[in-house]
């Protein structure tokens, strides 16, 4: 079975950054049937990330990196994503995250960091090895109340291009 782990690095618990991130993989799980891992909230083992060593730490890190495809999110924070999620993903290996499909997602404050995701996420998660097939999403968090919505319209228009990390091929299209 495919399985979806779910990386938010906002240093706010329970974000906003965290709806979405989790809606962008219910609904790649609705469509693909894939499990769902338990949501790794960076928030919560902040005090950690810069202990070594750390078998918290390590426990989660394992959990991304074997997963089939991981939803890796962070608000926007300087034109990029936050220190919290940096520190988590230098603990990787060059090659850490080599066989996970990655689906970047920055929550942004205003259109002018649209690209962000693209700019600085997607070559983050490339460099630690992960594919990255999908356009990242920059949501708006002004809208996470209509995150079904939009996050519904990317994932319509990005299927076609992560459904083979599902082990769904074009002849069954789902």
């Amino acid at each position: 079975m495919t399985r979806i782990a779910v990386l938010v690095g906002n240093p706010q618990p329970a974000s906003r950054t965290r709806l979405v991130a989790e809606e962008v993989a219910a609904l790649l799980g609705a469509r693909s049937g894939a499990d769902i891992d338990a949501t790794i909230d960076l928030a919560d083992v902040a005090d950690a990330l810069f202990r070594f060593p750390e078998p918290r730490l390590d426990d989660l890190l394992n959990r991304v990196a074997t997963a089939d495809v991981a939803v890796i999110a962070s608000p926007t924070y300087k034109a990029a994503y936050t220190g919290l999620l940096k520190a988590f993903l230098d603990r990787y290996g060059s090659d850490g995250l080599r066989s996970l499909t990655a689906v970047p997602v920055l929550t942004i404050g205003a259109p002018t960091h649209a690209l962000a995701v693209e700019t600085t996420l997607r070559p983050l998660l490339v460099e630690l090895g992960a594919s990255v097939p999908t356009r990242g999403l920059a949501f708006p968090a002004a809208a996470v109340e209509d995150r079904a919505s939009i996050v519904g319209q990317w994932v319509d228009s990005e299927w076609p291009r992560i459904r083979h990390a599902f082990g769904i091929g074009a002849e069954t299209g789902r």
